[in-house]
């Protein structure tokens, strides 16, 4: 429940996935202009929104048309009726789920397919009122992508794509540990789809040991990551299977039986326990559909009670109905009764059964630690509820019910709207596990609304202090998105996921505050089960709830109260065009695989092409005029991206098969003006991994992933490629940089029982190095992180970062004649950049500065931002006072600067032409 933010390393399409409402063309369908039943002016429920990025409209309401026979023959056969309105294919679908909320309503909850293969977040549902002949379609909706063309067959041997999620780790010491466990092929959408492999990659976070959850798509016909984001629990495109984690071992032939058990207060409570054959008694409650079984993990690490359970390990036990102390001192008591409670509430307050809506067993494991260390966390791992043991400050998690409530939550939205757990969806999947663990928690302790202690989560967790010292959230925070979303990127807290939580579940909190509590848990219940589907929006999380409230028969009065309710919290249509900024916007919805280059008063870079066969093609504009982009690459189904400009001409990567249909990267370059696209390097056995142009020349490094060398290869004046000699055993372990013949690289290599590293220049013109300064790090440390080299003036920069992470980066600068190195920002200055982004012009440095994480918690101040400084040395300002996370900075000239910016919740290309200066 104590969540940290994670690093994610920018990869391919990274958030891509996540807006693409921002990257689609909004289409509907002639035949939706005029909805049946359209609704009146004044009700704030919306009869018709239309999908974005496909014919398929997201939402309709007021409908009531006959559907006849059994729900999802039901359903089925009334979209197939009503092709030309929905533009859904019911061929394509494949049943998911069937909710009833109520004795006469069904929802019919289908996956979009797409040539056999399963298209993430592609959801359409049909909500039916009635039975038999009477039975009518209320409303439909959801996200159906009518634009797929991908290929269903991977063409990227399985291995290789394993070892790429593999790879999408940031660190290499928790690449050296980490397993990737396979969950099967998916389409991603955004305009003609793309094919990927999905894993779930396990590892331990380097930093504290905790565990470390990563789900990784990786593109299957190209061999490159697609989209990633971190998770407490595995994201299963259809939904999980609602299995649990299995019944309780060595509980055949058992009996219902009551006893008593102390709790972690020490308080002797009663339990349902079961009593063995053998006259022994175990924390199984067989009272209810849904069997509760809570075994004590004995301290065992995370990684062995994750996912399945261990072999051997048996539920809590007592030789007699009254356990010991030790069942309270773990927390299995409190964690038993916290079970029984979620499933009471949501049985029999919402008519739920269970967590999977099917019975299926609730499982809890307590006393988990890290690695024999404290664990003072909690996590449903998409099986059962894991506690940790809590350390000096805290309980054992399960002291909480409405942290147990929040994460056995996540276990219901898995098996409903499944929100995929990035950017807003994912900060609307915290959101409704925020709403009902404290709806819980209220319920269960009689507490009104208005209670101070009621809009609090986790107060009841500290061993000492008060429940508002102790909260690590409150439902009654008051953010909006216009004035406190936290624009982040990927690379924190999965965009925002929990950072950004408690302004969706503030307004569901408001509404249970103005509504009655039982109508609002039920409204928002039905809004989650019945409307929500995984690549929704806050929006969309708005539009849903007002539906599910029509649907409830709820009086204008009241809706206009939830209304109301989002309002207040900024959420409503268009929210993100009113967040202050200082930027000229370039690109806005930019779904880059990589960041930007820049040159002469032009950018290029990478962008969805939702018209095009590939995914991404490569796009140049104006940094000093507004226009349209224009696009340079071929439409040729390849990935296009990685460039470098001049500002007169482009060079860049195209991933994929080409016109042979020989699968590999090609080198392509064009006038940004226009002219022919011409290919300048194309080898069977060798792939770029970089390229950099000045001039007529262009250089590129080519890895041999056999032997991990890398290799520098130059053409001169659209001459043939010839590689640079380096000496034997040397290497290059960063990107490189090229200005005016000059080319900068860091080298390495070992000598005399050390590691050397060192910032290098060498002159095309002489064919020599003119410049190097290595840095020896004797054999068995650790040696720092030299990288991103810059040539700017008279100077190569380079950013210096210390192995252990635990100390500052320092901003280093060499003169080119080899003559001195100086620091331009010292590790100990208070603007330490962050190890991972460095650009530059001949008068002004940018880099960007990442704090570390705030002991009152993340803030728009905090996040990374940009800041620059002359290149002669200076004190660092501001590029832009914009709130949001900002990186891919590109120098374009003197000081002015392009980047992509989340501050409105999307990833925008904007630019500066000159330093904003004290923000």
């Amino acid at each position: 429940m104590h969540h940290r933010s994670r690093s994610l390393p920018r990869v391919l399409g990274a958030g891509a996935v996540l807006s693409l409402a921002l990257a689609l063309t909004v289409t509907a369908s002639p035949a939706l202009a005029a909805p049946p039943g359209p609704t009146a002016e004044s009700d704030p429920v919306p009869s018709l929104v239309a999908g974005e990025g496909t014919a398929a409209p997201q939402l309709v309401t007021g409908l009531s048309e006959a559907a006849p026979g059994a729900p999802v023959e039901a359903a089925r056969a009334y979209l197939a009726a009503h092709l030309d309105r929905y533009r859904v294919d019911p061929g394509r679908l494949t049943e998911l789920a069937v909710e009833r909320t109520a004795a006469d309503r069904h929802t019919v909850r289908f996956q979009q397919y797409h040539g056999g293969v399963p298209v993430l977040g592609g959801q359409y549902l049909v909500r039916l009122v009635g039975e038999g002949a009477g039975q009518r379609v209320e409303s439909v909706g959801g996200k159906y992508f009518t634009a797929l063309t991908a290929p269903t067959a991977a063409t990227v041997p399985d291995a290789v794509l394993r070892k790429l999620a593999l790879g999408s780790l940031p660190d290499p010491r928790a690449r050296a540990g980490a397993t990737a466990e396979d969950r099967g092929l998916v389409v991603l959408p955004g305009g003609t789809g793309r094919l990927a492999r999905h894993f779930t990659v396990h590892a331990a976070d380097p930093g504290n040991g905790e565990p470390l959850v990563r789900e990784v798509y990786v593109d299957a016909t190209l061999g490159v990551v697609a989209f990633a984001h971190d998770s407490s629990a595995p994201y299963e495109v259809g939904g999980a299977d609602g299995t649990g984690a299995g019944a309780a071992r060595g509980a055949a032939a058992a009996e219902p039986a009551t006893g008593t058990a102390p709790d972690l207060r020490g308080r002797t409570v009663p339990v349902n326990i079961s009593r063995q054959p053998d006259g022994s008694y175990q924390l199984v409650d067989l009272t209810r559909p849904a069997t509760i079984t809570t075994y004590d993990a004995t301290g065992r690490d995370y990684y062995e009670v994750g996912g399945h359970l261990p072999d051997g390990i048996l539920p809590v036990g007592s030789p007699g109905p009254d356990f010991p102390a030790s069942t309270g001192t773990s927390g299995a008591t409190d964690a038993h009764l916290n079970a029984a409670a979620v499933y009471g509430f949501y049985h029999d307050r919402l008519g739920r059964d269970g967590l999977d809506g099917k019975g299926g067993p609730i499982v809890s494991v307590v006393n988990v630690s890290n690695h024999g260390k404290p664990f003072p966390n909690a996590a449903w791992d998409g099986q059962k509820m894991i506690y940790g043991n809590g350390n000096a400050r805290f309980l054992p998690f399960s002291a909480a019910l409405d942290v147990a409530g929040h994460e056995m939550t996540h276990g219901v939205i898995s098996h409903t709207a499944n929100l995929v757990g990035d950017g807003q969806s994912g900060a609307m999947n915290e959101g409704l596990a925020d709403y009902f663990g404290n709806a819980i928690d209220v319920t269960a302790h009689g507490m009104s609304m208005d209670d101070p202690a009621a809009p609090l989560m986790g107060e009841n967790l500290c061993r000492t202090g008060t429940p508002q010292e102790c909260a690590n959230r409150r439902l009654d925070d008051h953010r909006t998105t216009v004035d406190d979303y936290l624009g982040a990127g990927l690379d924190l807290d999965n965009g925002g996921a929990h950072l950004n939580s408690t302004i969706f579940s503030g307004a569901l909190w408001d509404i249970r505050r103005t509504l009655d509590p039982l109508t609002a848990d039920r409204l928002v219940y039905r809004a989650m089960a019945e409307y929500l589907t995984p690549l929704d929006d806050f929006v969309a999380g708005r539009d849903a709830v007002l539906a599910a409230g029509k649907s409830l028969k709820l009086g204008k009065a009241e809706l206009r109260k939830v209304a109301a309710a989002f309002d207040a919290h900024g959420i409503k249509a268009g929210w993100q065009n009113r967040i202050a900024t200082d930027t000229r916007p370039l690109l806005p919805g930019a779904t880059a695989p990589v960041g930007p280059a820049a040159g002469g008063g032009h950018w290029v870079m990478g962008n969805t092409d939702p018209n095009g066969k590939g995914a991404t093609a490569l796009y140049t504009g104006s940094t000093t005029s507004p226009g349209a982009p224009t696009r340079l690459s071929p439409d040729d189904g390849r990935i296009h991206g990685w460039a470098a400009t001049d500002g007169t001409s482009a060079v860049w990567l195209a991933i994929g098969p080409d016109a042979t249909g020989t699968w590999g990267t090609e080198v392509l370059a064009r006038q940004l003006s226009g002219g022919p696209v011409r290919s300048v390097f194309h080898s069977p056995v060798q792939s770029p991994d970089t390229v950099r142009m000045s001039g007529g020349d262009i250089a590129l490094t080519v890895s041999d992933n056999d032997t991990g060398r890398t290799r520098v290869q130059l053409s001169h004046n659209g001459g043939p490629f010839v590689e640079l000699p380096l000496p034997e055993g040397h290497n290059l372990t960063a990107p490189l940089t090229f200005k005016d013949g000059l080319l900068g690289w860091i080298e390495t290599w070992t000598a005399d029982g050390a590691t050397v590293q060192a910032p290098t220049v060498y002159s095309t013109a002489t064919g020599k190095v003119t410049a190097q300064y290595p840095v020896a790090t004797p054999n068995g440390t650790d040696p720092p992180y030299l990288n991103f080299p810059q040539l700017a003036g008279d100077r190569l920069l380079w950013l210096a970062a210390p192995a252990d992470d635990t100390r500052p980066t320092a901003l280093r600068s060499g003169a080119l004649d080899g003559s001195g190195v100086r620091d331009l920002l010292p590790a100990d200055s208070p603007y330490t950049p962050a190890d991972m982004e460095l650009t530059a012009t001949d008068q002004a440095v940018t880099f960007m500065h990442r704090s570390a994480q705030p002991s009152g918690g993340w803030s728009n101040a905090a996040l990374p931002k940009l800041y620059q400084l002359p290149l002669a040395g200076g004190t660092p300002v501001r590029v832009s006072c914009n709130r949001g996370s900002q990186f891919h900075a590109a120098a374009d000239q003197g000081t002015r600067v392009v980047w992509l910016d989340a501050t409105a919740g999307r990833n925008d290309l904007v630019v500066r032409d000159r330093p904003a200066g004290t923000c």
